[in-house]
């Protein structure tokens, strides 16, 4: 018992939803594309308006994230379970040059097992949300 305890204290357990969301931000930011392909589960979906891939592996992870031209400040963040809402302002990102800076995007995450296992942007400053 006092084993999990010592283990739980010193941050031995698994990132939240929450805390695996904002590693993916801070390492965009960075311009850390391993990093931030790092954080995706084999497998992951990502939709991004008609579009839907599927990131076989690492290198997939890696490709899609290098290819973001934007980075963002978390504006708002909303979790319920695995499922984290998003809201960014956009901006450049070291050597990218942002196709929106200063547009609101929401995009909604499903982590799972301390994996980003979707990433999906829902919406941007001047498109509605989709209905359901």
């Amino acid at each position: 018992m006092l084993a999990v305890l010592a283990l739980a204290a010193c941050g031995g357990g698994q990132r939240t939803p929450e805390e695996v969301v904002r590693a993916w931000s801070d390492a965009l930011n960075r311009g850390d594309d391993a990093g931030a392909a790092a954080l995706f589960a084999s497998g992951a979906r990502v939709i991004q308006g008609d579009s839907e891939l599927r990131l076989a592996g690492r290198p997939d992870a890696l490709a899609w994230n290098r290819g973001l031209p934007c980075s963002g400040t978390i504006t708002a963040l909303e979790t319920k379970g695995e499922v984290v809402t998003a809201v960014f302002s956009l901006a450049d990102r070291p050597g990218h040059t942002c196709d929106a800076p200063g547009v609101k995007a929401e995009t909604v995450f499903r982590v799972h097992e301390g994996k980003i296992a979707l990433w999906h942007e829902i919406a941007s400053e001047g498109s509605p949300l989709p209905t359901a």
